[in-house]
């Protein structure tokens, strides 16, 4: 039986791996460059605090979830998304609270059960922030500016933020009954999703995407026009404070709503003119009462996501971060048995000076162990063979120009010199 890898998975195959690990590098220096500290979490977890935190009428609990019970009847979640999570261990290590003023970021795969496509797997990676203790509206620019930051050192093109406000528990519930009016009458000619949205949360009626329900969601109610004072007051501030300073450009989306139940106020997306459809690369916003709503005392917060796959296709797809062929500094091509010890001991020698190296274990000739130097990106070549070893000279092969040269066949030489070439 041929085995491959899961419907939606994928594996990162080393010719790929230097765009994740670049893309990786980045986030993490411009997060630590924000005073974001790391904190990582399980990848499974309760699943009450996914369906109490998302919400049970988003299609992520009530159709993406990986959900298993474990042998004790327990049941358990692989984890969709990383705030509720982040949220959770917070509370329990007592690192958020009031009169705390706490930031992390995170990295780690998520799960859902959706249909694959560009940038979009059942199990994908996201980098995340999240911020905890303050309502101040330079805090939502300095999130977007986070992100913006992080994307323009990665050289992407063709990104624009959109920016809308869902409200909060005081301002919701009036433009809950706006939309509850005037998508009663269409309700016969959307899909059955949107029917089942409009008795639980009507809100996410206007997060579907399907065609024959969209001519109805653009002439809805827009929630940034039911706003109290207060939400009004911190929106407008967020608006000013990115037009001053000049971050981003942006345009406000008075349809965005995110997939998430648990976000008040502010939010935002990043998108990507090269992935269609499906083009957010980056998505957050504020969720002011999700530490109250998992048992913490009532603690303003406001974060971000961002979908590591999608960054990838475009990096592949602009040539920004070339897929370098992986190499090394030295391959030992080795003749004979004690000249085979001798490289093995110079390997050994060469790696605590910090010089990747490497040589062949599988008793190939000479002209195949140079194709293997060559194969793997070796900078130099060292031929040793027992004649070497005893005339007390190698040959140092420079594999860009092919040209060479004698050297002392000792360790710590070898060593030496290819210090000062490297």
């Amino acid at each position: 039986m041929k085995y491959t890898a899961p419907r939606g998975t994928h594996d990162v195959l080393p010719e790929d791996a230097p765009v994740w690990q670049a893309l990786e590098r980045t986030c993490r220096k411009i997060f630590e460059l924000y005073n974001y500290k790391e904190i990582r979490t399980p990848v499974f977890e309760m699943t009450e605090l996914f369906a109490r935190t998302i919400g049970e009428s988003t299609d992520i609990v009530s159709k993406e979830m990986y959900t298993f019970t474990d042998r004790k009847g327990r049941s358990l979640t692989l984890r969709p998304e990383g705030t509720a999570p982040v949220v959770r261990a917070a509370l329990e290590g007592s690192l958020i609270g009031k009169d705390k003023f706490t930031k992390f970021y995170y990295f780690g795969p998520m799960f859902r059960y959706e249909r694959p496509q560009a940038g979009r797997q059942r199990q994908f990676h996201q980098a995340g922030v999240e911020v905890f203790g303050s309502a101040d509206p330079l805090l939502d620019i300095e999130v977007i500016a986070l992100a913006e930051q992080i994307f323009s050192r990665l050289g992407l093109p063709d990104l624009e933020v959109n920016i809308n406000s869902v409200g909060c528990k005081k301002c919701q519930p009036e433009y809950n009954k706006k939309l509850k009016a005037h998508f009663r009458t269409h309700l016969d000619d959307m899909c059955e999703n949107c029917k089942q949205r409009y008795e639980k949360n009507i809100l996410r009626v206007l997060d579907c995407k399907e065609t024959a329900c969209q001519k109805f969601i653009e002439k809805a109610p827009a929630p940034i026009d039911s706003l109290c004072k207060e939400c009004k007051t911190h929106f407008d501030q967020v608006l000013k404070g990115l037009d001053e300073h000049k971050l981003v450009k942006y345009k406000i989306n008075d349809r965005l709503v995110r997939g998430l139940d648990y976000y008040t106020g502010t939010t935002f997306e990043v998108v990507s003119k090269q992935l269609g459809a499906q083009n957010a690369v980056c998505g957050g916003g504020r969720y002011d009462d999700l530490v109250a709503e998992l048992g913490g005392p009532s603690l303003p917060a406001v974060g971000f996501a961002i979908g590591l796959e999608r960054l990838v296709e475009i990096i592949k797809s602009s040539v920004m971060i070339p897929r370098s062929k992986l190499g090394i500094s030295l391959f030992v091509v080795t003749l004979g048995e004690a000249a085979r010890k001798f490289g093995f001991d110079l390997l050994l020698k060469a790696r605590k000076a910090g010089i990747s190296s490497d040589m062949d274990y599988s008793g190939k000739d000479l002209k195949a162990q140079l194709k293997s130097a060559d194969r793997v990106g070796a900078n130099f070549a060292l031929i040793v063979g027992d004649n070497e070893l005893k005339s007390g000279k190698a040959l140092l092969k420079h594999m860009q120009d092919a040209s060479q040269e004698e050297i002392k066949c000792d360790a710590a030489t070898i060593v030496g010199k290819l210090e000062n070439l490297i």
